[in-house]
């Protein structure tokens, strides 16, 4: 078959092995950029005064509007999720890259080119469309791709790459802040078009997902995509072993696909607690968004000015410098994730948050009584900016990966489909109700997210299991286990090494397995894969 890019012959410019999952960890890692990138450029938008004259948003009586015009895009975002999972199954990976690229570019243009505030409304809806279907489908297209080695850290990494969006963009609004005007916010807004050209120039000759070209009966483009991930001839060994477990689990996934109505039930017909699994993965997209990262977000400078009284330099500035080190501390993330576990990683997390907004309150409680501007209220700072550290080190890119491994094969779909979606509708939520809280209720809004923080903690403790240096498989033998609720009193459930039953119980199926062709396990001859 003929593709976009074959050069002498040769599909993806010749591209192979490692060089060519570079490329898509490239690709996937720009979507993820301009995510962050979107997901910033608001926080500046909504301060300069250029915009709040355009579109007639100043003064406190147009707050709830202002608020449901940031809020909106998170709409749009909810939905192009729900889309991905439903035409996105149909169009494949790279398709609803693109299709969710170029729905992006559309919204780009109606809310560069704004000039009412309909059309402002309009744009953002579509903006978080595209956006909606593109975070569903790069990271699909990257795990479906990596070896199962690198598919961890790969995704974390997708994540640093988020930030670092949200990072540029700061320093963007910060530098254009000072040049005021139309240019302040439009060209910001304009400028995710950069990302926009790299996606289109990079997607179109990528490998389409092989899991997905063999579940559509394109095998023979699926084993070529197979060889040239993995740098070997089509009729190697190793690619006709990959071919056929991939082959093997499309067909059990078809078996044994579970429908909507038996997600509502508590006990699956397979024991594998499946509505118990859909609650954990949606729960910890839950929990991000209730911690109160996208207060900071879309409002940090916001934030900065009407609540600690920073002018609007300052709070831009400092909103720069926190993307920073935001972007500093997520980067440990990616080697912690395997090393410290899963359910470490989120407690530690969200144990630095509880301390960041307990903090706040307390300093912002007793400078509601100060000038506006006060030494008490600007030592805040310093902990809005350990919120970020705290974040960005667990429950940034946990609850993305989390649904992948705690999600059986049948459910897999379903379940990122949901996690994808709370995400989505919660995200709509704080950003709505954050300037309006704010503006009534002053320094009593952080007790909120205080406590939230402070009620995840043993939500995480007492029921999260620890899915780190476990295989897929041994994930669906703990829950065929029936386990109890409170995962403590087990300490394999919260083991961050693999427990040992499951290594004895691998190491006993592959000495059946080289018994009975032949082979000398000593010489390594048997490789296993999840």
């Amino acid at each position: 078959m003929a593709r976009a890019g074959d050069r002498a012959g040769k599909p993806y410019f010749g591209l192979t092995g490692g060089w060519l999952t570079v490329w898509i960890t490239i690709a996937c890692a720009t979507d993820m950029t301009l995510f962050g990138y979107d997901q910033g450029v608001f926080s500046g938008v909504v301060v300069t005064q250029d915009f709040l004259d355009v579109h007639n948003l100043n003064g406190p009586s147009k707050t709830t509007t202002l608020s449901t015009v940031t809020a909106i895009y998170d709409v749009g975002c909810f939905f192009g999720a729900i889309i991905a999972f439903t035409g996105g199954e149909r169009l494949g990976r790279k398709k609803s890259i693109l299709w969710g690229t170029g729905t992006m570019l559309i919204g780009t243009i109606l809310q560069t080119s704004s000039f009412s505030l309909p059309q402002r409304f309009v744009g953002r809806v579509i903006l978080g469309l595209g956006n909606g279907i593109n975070t569903v489908s790069a990271p699909l297209l990257q795990a479906e791709t990596a070896k199962p080695e690198w598919r961890g850290k790969l995704i974390m990494l997708e994540l640093v790459m988020n930030i670092a969006g949200f990072s540029i963009v700061n320093w963007i609004n910060y530098g254009l802040s000072f040049v005021g005007g139309a240019i302040a916010w439009r060209l910001p807004i304009a400028l995710q078009c950069i990302f926009i050209i790299v996606l289109f120039a990079v997607v179109p000759w990528l490998p389409e997902s092989p899991r997905w070209l063999m579940a559509h009966n394109e095998e023979v483009e699926a084993l070529q995509v197979l060889a040239s991930l993995e740098g070997k001839p089509v009729n190697d060994p190793y690619i006709s072993t990959i071919r056929n477990e991939i082959g093997y689990s499309i067909h059990f996934e078809r078996e044994n696909a579970v429908g909507w109505l038996e997600l509502m039930r508590w006990n699956s017909k397979d024991s594998t607690k499946t509505t118990r699994r859909l609650l954990l993965a949606a729960g910890t997209q839950f929990m991000q968004q209730f911690q109160g990262i996208n207060i900071m977000s879309y409002y940090l400078p916001t934030v900065l000015m009407n609540s600690v009284g920073l002018s609007d330099s300052l709070a831009r500035l400092l909103t720069a410098c926190n993307s920073v080190s935001y972007f500093v501390f997520t980067c440990l993330s990616v080697p912690l994730v395997e090393k410290c576990g899963r359910r470490g990683l989120m407690l530690m997390s969200t144990f630095g948050q509880f301390l960041s907004f307990l903090t706040i309150t307390i300093l912002l409680r007793f400078a509601s009584s100060q000038p506006t501007g006060s030494n008490v209220a600007s030592a805040s700072i310093a902990f809005f900016f350990f919120f970020y550290i705290s974040f960005g080190m667990g429950m940034l890119g946990v609850p993305w990966l989390y649904p992948t491994e705690i999600s059986s094969l049948p459910m897999r779909t379903k379940s990122a489909a949901v996690a994808t979606a709370t995400n989505w509708i919660c995200n709509f939520i704080i950003v709505e109700i954050t300037p309006i809280a704010i503006q009534n209720i002053g320094w009593k809004f952080w007790i909120v997210w205080t406590v939230f923080n402070a009620c995840f903690l043993p939500v995480i403790y007492f029921f999260y299991p620890e899915t780190a240096n476990r295989s897929l498989e041994d994930v669906d033998a703990y829950f065929r286990s029936d386990p109890g609720l409170v995962v403590i009193r087990d300490p394999d459930a919260i083991s961050v090494q693999r427990p040992m039953k499951y290594i004895m119980h691998e190491q006993a199926e592959m000495q059946k397995n080289a018994a009975a062709s032949g082979m000398n396990m000593d010489k390594g001859g048997v490789e296993h894969m999840e």
